[in-house]
């Protein structure tokens, strides 16, 4: 995963053009990664441990295509263009694999290093899927067994699977109890999928379960009555400061002033070799001088991500700033402000940070009503990219569709804009700077 800033971190987004009407066109499978949205695979601590990648084959005529040879060998070709392992941060990437794709060997441009073949359960149970699954283990891939459930057909490739994915939501206890049971002793690692909340996650870890897919570390746990501590106030504050061009400097001064955690930054960067000088530094607004605005926004979004990320995991501070960036780049073609937006996908998540509701951040913000009421959940004009990307995260596309078509735009351009988004992220908020605390 990339160690240093993107050189564009929290710069105002390019114009994107005009708003377009709603276009719908086949794809061109040289398009790179037009179409492909990722999810987290976690551990009970909320450490990454690998991302599922979900492809769809493209818009045709009002409808998604849900032909899943064409997605799959679509993916497959972007793969060779693009490297989908950026998408992962060199993480693990779980590819849904039809038929198709295992027996005729069309996977083996997917680097093996980086990549788990998912058998999808609709596939039929055969010698020849075996040996082809058993061959590809060979030549280094995972292998994972998709909505698995306990079947005599299936028992020979549970004694090869790198991991068995069961899915809470269409499983009983009793079921995935005599799984957990019969893989005892197998090496094959159990991930738990449509885990949405936090009482999902303890009952799969009492019930043997290492790994978790889902959108658990997304769900606030509310605590009644209680206010946001002031230094998130000022950090939120700071995030609409940073995001202006040119910055406010008496402005962000004195944010600066009322945090210690910025103020020690700013000061330690001043003092160290990059900047040491023989010049008096006698105010917060003589610092920022100093070192300049490109470098203090560097400082302060990583000193905010840290204080943020409290007890939740580095994927939630992450996810914040992906929804952020293509909220902001997507505001053009929605007529909407580029700032604003950035700041209503950034605090999309903070519930589930701060753990207090939506309604007691927005009305803390100096917002316009229809922004606030966005935050709440209102379906309006502000939020629109966000109600699109909430729904693209969990490969929705039926209802991305919808949306698209309700708010009036083409839907063609934002699955691009989500994967620059991503790579921006990835780029600006590196696991490693998050985790340790080191702007």
């Amino acid at each position: 995963m990339p160690t240093s800033f993107s050189s564009e971190i929290l710069k105002p987004a390019p114009e994107l053009g005009e708003p377009q009407l709603p276009r719908f066109v086949s794809p061109d499978p040289r398009d790179n990664l037009r179409y492909t949205a990722r999810q987290p695979i976690l551990d009970f601590h909320g450490n990454l441990h690998a991302y599922e990648l979900l492809f769809r084959s493209g818009p045709t005529a009002g409808a998604f295509s849900g032909d899943g040879d064409s997605a799959t060998r679509t993916v497959l070709d972007n793969t060779v263009t693009f490297g989908l392992e950026k998408l992962t941060g060199g993480l693990p990437m779980f590819v849904n694999c039809t038929e198709e794709a295992l027996l005729d060997g069309l996977v083996m441009v997917l680097p093996p290093q980086h990549t788990v073949l998912e058998v999808l359960e609709t596939i039929e149970p055969t010698p020849a899927l075996f040996d082809a699954c058993r061959e590809l283990k060979a030549l280094g891939y995972g292998i994972a067994l998709d909505d698995f459930e306990l079947k005599t057909a299936w028992e020979p490739m549970l004694e090869f699977a790198d991991y068995v994915k069961v899915d809470l939501s269409s499983t009983t206890r009793e079921q995935r109890t005599a799984l957990v049971a019969r893989l005892r002793g197998l090496p094959a690692k159990l991930v738990l999928e449509r885990v949405e909340t936090p009482q999902d996650l303890e009952l799969g870890r009492k019930e043997g379960f290492t790994l978790f897919q889902g959108y658990y570390f997304c769900r606030p746990v509310l605590i009644e009555n209680r206010a946001i501590p002031a230094n998130q106030l000022i950090h939120i504050e700071m995030l609409g400061a940073l995001h202006r061009e040119p910055l406010d400097l008496r402005r962000v001064a004195d944010l600066v002033k009322r945090d210690a955690s910025l103020t020690y930054r700013l000061l330690r960067m001043v003092n160290s070799p990059l900047y040491a000088s023989h010049k008096v530094v006698s105010s917060i607004q003589g610092a920022l001088v100093l070192i300049g605005d490109e470098m203090f926004r560097r400082i302060a979004t990583l000193a905010i991500a840290c204080e943020l990320k409290g007890n939740f995991p580095s994927e939630l501070v992450q996810m914040a700033f992906i929804r952020a960036r293509f909220c902001e780049l997507a505001a053009p073609l929605l007529e909407q402000d580029t700032t604003e937006q950035y700041l209503v996908g950034i605090m999309s998540l903070f519930p589930a940070m701060l753990g207090v509701p939506m309604s007691t951040i927005a009305n803390a913000m100096p917002f316009r009503a229809e922004v606030q009421r966005a935050l709440m959940g209102e379906g309006n004009s502000a939020r629109k990219a966000l109600e699109w990307l909430e729904f693209y995260e969990q490969g929705r596309w039926y209802e991305c569709e919808r949306v698209a078509l309700t708010a009036g735009f083409s839907d063609a351009t934002l699955p691009q804009i989500y994967t620059d988004s991503l790579l921006w992220a990835e780029a600006a908020l590196s696991t490693s700077s998050i985790g340790d605390g080191k702007a």
